[in-house]
């Protein structure tokens, strides 16, 4: 234990390079935003690549507890530049191009596998790998106005890319998913709420301050115990029932070991509201 806390460090003064990082008051709730609006917030290979390490690296965050993912000015994120990625990809050897695929495909595993909550808040265009980081995150509001698309298809490739195959029909279910993954078509955010890949619609004015209201929601509740849900969301898809019952009652009893369910206990018997630590 006493090695695991010394990887703990601080990422309130994170420095990106490649869009925009901030932490609210607490320093809790953290709020990542793709900010190249002139051009709708595509992804470039550097951004790819930052996104990756960071999320890898918030397993180790000793503050941050729960994430915003968003766009500036309206959109959410326009997928992979054409010029910065898709152009050189024409160019590239193939083992060149599964470095990059992986690469890619490592965004959205980092972001699974990261303790803190992701709340996409989803405006405009939300497309191709954009769209894939809203799927990768675990909770997502939009606004009427988004357009969700995996335009993968419109430009020749596969609708397999980034894990979409797998997540999108475990979201909306297989048929709704392959009308999307075949026709490359955009999906609106009434169709989005429908089929359950929108959690919410919020009017645009509002989206900012209800994905942050949300993130330091769960932020402020049981995180610990946030983190192992979210860990269990992911381990339990490749199980069988027997192993699903058993795997969650290890993670309950290793949740019942900790004291925010003592003082959750303590609280309620004091009609008090508790105060999660996380430990």
């Amino acid at each position: 234990m006493s090695e695991m806390k010394a990887k703990l460090r601080p990422f309130k003064d994170y420095s990106a390079k490649h869009f925009r990082w901030s932490t609210d008051e607490s320093g809790r709730v953290a709020t990542i935003t793709l900010n190249r609006p002139d051009k709708k917030n595509p992804l470039t290979f550097d951004s790819y690549e930052e996104l990756r390490d960071l999320f890898r690296d918030l397993t180790c965050a000793s503050d941050v507890r729960s994430i915003v993912l968003t766009g500036a000015e309206g959109n959410f994120c326009s997928g992979g530049d054409v010029f910065e990625i898709i152009e050189p990809l024409t160019r590239m050897t193939m083992p060149d191009l599964l470095a990059f695929t992986r690469m890619t495909g490592e965004v959205v595993r980092a972001m699974r596998k990261c303790p803190q909550i992701v709340v996409a808040a989803i405006d405009g265009i939300c497309a191709g790998a954009g769209a894939m980081l809203a799927l990768a995150s675990d909770l997502r509001l939009a606004t009427p106005q988004a357009k969700t698309a995996f335009l993968f298809t419109r430009v020749g490739l596969a609708g397999a890319d980034m894990g979409a195959c797998g997540l999108l029909p475990r979201v909306i279910g297989q048929g709704r998913a392959a009308d999307l993954l075949y026709t490359g078509r955009a999906m609106s955010a009434e169709e989005g709420l429908a089929w359950g890949f929108h959690n919410r619609l919020v009017p645009a004015a509002e989206l900012a301050g209800a994905a942050h209201e949300l993130a330091r929601s769960l932020a402020d509740g049981p995180w610990f115990a946030h983190g192992v849900t979210k860990t269990m969301f992911n381990q339990e898809w490749a199980m069988g029932v027997d192993e699903m019952i058993e795997s969650e009652a290890q993670a309950q009893a290793i949740c019942m070991v900790t004291g925010d369910f003592r003082r959750a206990f303590e609280a309620f018997a004091a009609k008090q509201k508790p105060a999660f630590e996380g430990n």
